[in-house]
């Protein structure tokens, strides 16, 4: 079995407490895009409880065994007689990004096992087994536009469709940890109701709809503002940082050509 595991971006990032269990509660959407890793699910006959675990493509940043797509058979393994699996990664999505590739990644391999093997488990139940490997894995059983807040596992359906627009989505060769993006936060309330984003124009969205990693992250990163800086200069409509960064989008309402603007960058624009 093949199944591709697309990214996301955050549109909107609200840190707004601090949790007593040490995690942070957040207010975002998050889109679905179509950059796809590809994971390829192989049964090994007449073994069980067992899943070798190989990669290709961009490098990822822990060993096998500790790989969200293992611990994804892992859990379900444990609870089910699972036969043994073979699986590759070809890895496209980059990490340290804020595009969600290695949480999509496990939540897809929850849902090719649960297929490959019929182990009738629905949507919740699948987004239950997803909560349990990161806060935003359940996003991605899921796969549609919501509105995310809690620790970024709870959602609301939100009506959004960017179909009009041309994304470009640029990652400078610096990634940003989560535990580094987080230290320099300060919780504040939302500035915006998330909720109704769909209510307010593209172009209406700079200075409005704003990512609260930024003002940490760029300092750390400042090719991320000069990529922000660009993108504006190119015509886009509204640019900002995906969840902890260092990834930035811009939205264009006509075509666009990137052409050699980012050398060195991964680049990737929508169809």
């Amino acid at each position: 079995m093949v199944v591709f595991p697309n990214a996301k971006i955050n549109i909107g990032l609200y840190v707004t407490e601090k949790r007593p269990d040490g995690f942070h509660n957040l207010e975002t959407v998050f889109y679905p895009i179509e950059l796809r890793d590809i994971l390829e699910i192989t049964e090994i006959k007449g073994e069980r409880g067992s899943c070798v675990f190989t990669s290709t493509g961009s490098p990822i940043d822990c060993p096998p065994e500790k790989n969200l797509v293992s611990k994804a058979y892992s859990i379900l393994a444990s609870e089910y007689e699972l036969p043994s699996v073979e699986v590759h990664l070809h890895k496209i999505i980059p990490y340290g990004a804020g595009l969600g590739g290695g949480s999509a990644d496990a939540a897809f391999m929850l849902v090719g096992l649960n297929r490959l093997f019929s182990l009738g488990l629905n949507e919740e139940q699948l987004m239950g087994y997803a909560a349990r490997l990161g806060s935003d894995c359940p996003f991605f059983v899921r796969n549609h536009p919501v509105f995310a807040f809690g620790k970024g596992e709870l959602m609301e359906a939100i009506d959004l469709s960017l179909k009009d627009y041309v994304m470009v989505l640029v990652k400078p060769d610096r990634g940003v940890s989560t535990p580094e993006a987080y230290r320099g936060i300060t919780p504040r309330a939302a500035s915006f109701d998330l909720r109704e984003l769909g209510k307010l124009p593209v172009c209406e969205w700079n200075g409005v709809v704003v990512n609260d990693f930024e003002t940490s992250v760029i300092p750390k990163v400042p090719e991320i503002q000069e990529i922000k800086d660009t993108l504006n200069a190119l015509g886009a409509v509204y640019v900002s940082m995906t969840g902890s960064g260092s990834a930035v989008y811009g939205l264009f309402d006509r075509s666009v050509e990137v052409g050699e603007t980012f050398p060195g960058y991964f680049v990737w624009k929508s169809k």
